[in-house]
């Protein structure tokens, strides 16, 4: 199989990795640059739980190939890191009880990330929605939804996203 020479900036970082031809972006990630946070679900984009920003925008990176994000800005999961301190989303998580298991923690972390970039202060039905590409089995999303609405409210007093 042909190698592809992929450069690209991951989290802030510029990185190139040799990917086979027509790789999606997860298995580039989680094998090529050793990023683990996002996860293979059900690899056919219907759980959400691979899901990174791409430029700024929500994506899948089980359905999107890698060859794509050549000279683009890709964020995961663990771009929420800051040091020893929490994103006020992670922080809002695990005070809310808004991951029990999670498996889906990373794909509704960067939802709630594009969410709150491009509305800082939305409503309950935003939030549902913004988040409806992702599957929990274990909380109910209540957990989540009230999680990212008190994360909007501490990332608002902040003036970040």
């Amino acid at each position: 199989m042909t190698k592809t020479p992929i450069q690209f900036s991951l989290n802030g970082t510029e990185t190139g990795v040799f990917a086979d031809t027509g790789a999606n972006l997860l298995d580039v990630l989680r094998r090529g640059a050793g990023d683990l946070s996002a996860k293979q679900g059900c690899a056919q984009g219907g759980c959400g739980a691979c899901s990174v920003l791409i430029d700024g925008e929500l994506h899948l990176a089980c359905l999107t190939l890698a060859e794509t994000v050549e000279g683009k800005q890709v964020q995961t999961a663990a771009d929420l890191e800051d040091g020893p301190d929490l994103h006020p989303l992670q922080k809002a998580f695990v005070e809310g009880f808004a991951a029990q298991c999670g498996f889906c923690s990373p794909g509704m972390l960067m939802a709630a990330k594009a969410l709150l970039r491009s509305n800082p202060n939305p409503t309950r039905d935003q939030v549902a929605d913004a988040i409806s590409g992702n599957i929990c089995r274990c909380t109910g999303y209540e957990p989540i939804i009230n999680a990212i609405l008190t994360a909007a409210v501490e990332m608002r007093g902040r003036g970040a996203a």
